[in-house]
């Protein structure tokens, strides 16, 4: 088992292009045969009709989970499929063994409805702290890197967040009124007002990666699952951008965080976006 930090550096030195090859292949063999190909007994509902889970999300997260543990023995993995199959398998996370974060079908009922706005999330952490991710985007054969303290990069090409354009709203991604509480209502509210364009967020993983090549300002998320968060998180951070939760501490992966919270392209407008939500509860 690896136990130290500097042990799941050398890993990742040496195997990051095999996590890559397991992440598309994971998305060659299981998804992308079956995007725009499903048929209707391959659909289920899990929570309810916008929260769905096909045989894609399944059969893909099985091969990431075999896949990676044999690239790293003693790790664990926690993957969306398997915590809902499982609620008590989310505490690993929060364990001493490295952990596999895995959303493989980020976007689902984008995915289901023939949409490319899908991606794979892969994330390692441990005791916590996210040190790798991968964010793939299989129908556009877009894949974003991230290690932590060597930047993030698109498809090999070095991203930077930057500021924002003076003087012009701020573009963020805010959850879904459907999946928030009231009192995370109250604090969205905040963001409507002068100076700010709110909008729907589709997959969490995309606008993570669009925050972090400049292209939108914001996010303002009110659900912590890691799998959703983590590849993102990490992969705004190394493009120089920052995350804040309502009371201006960063986010945690490993839970207990006030909600909502932001990921910006930096941190004053992290900031920026914290006093928003704040000053509307």
């Amino acid at each position: 088992m690896f136990e130290d930090m500097e042990t799941i550096d050398e890993f990742l030195a040496r195997h990051s292009a095999d996590v890559e090859e397991a992440v598309r292949k994971a998305a060659a063999t299981e998804i992308m045969p079956r995007f725009r190909q499903l048929a209707a007994h391959e659909i289920d509902q899990k929570s309810g009709p916008h929260d769905l889970v096909t045989d894609a999300d399944r059969l893909a997260e099985r091969h990431l989970t075999e896949a990676l543990g044999v690239l790293l023995p003693g790790s664990v993995v926690v993957g969306e499929e398997a915590v809902h199959a499982n609620p008590a398998s989310y505490e690993a996370i929060r364990g001493d063994a490295p952990v596999w974060i895995i959303d493989p079908v980020d976007g689902t009922r984008q995915f289901v409805h023939g949409d490319e706005g899908f991606c794979t999330l892969v994330a390692l952490a441990h005791h916590g702290v996210v040190l790798a991710s991968w964010t793939y985007a299989a129908a556009r054969d877009q894949l974003a890197t991230a290690v932590r303290g060597q930047g993030a990069f698109l498809d090999g090409e070095r991203l930077f967040a930057g500021p924002p354009t003076p003087g012009r709203d701020l573009r963020i991604a805010t959850s879904h009124p459907d999946y928030t509480s009231d009192e995370e209502k109250r604090a969205l509210l905040g963001l409507w007002t002068d100076g700010v364009a709110p909008r729907e967020c589709g997959s969490a993983g995309l606008e993570y990666l669009a925050v972090a090549r400049g292209e939108s300002d914001a996010t303002a998320f009110s659900w912590e699952a890691a799998w959703d968060h983590a590849a993102g998180l990490l992969l705004v951070e190394e493009a120089g951008g920052a995350h804040l939760t309502r009371t201006g501490e960063p986010f945690r992966v490993t839970g207990g965080n006030t909600l909502p919270f932001t990921a910006a392209r930096d941190a004053a407008t992290a900031r920026r976006v914290v006093g928003l939500l704040a000053s509307a509860v």
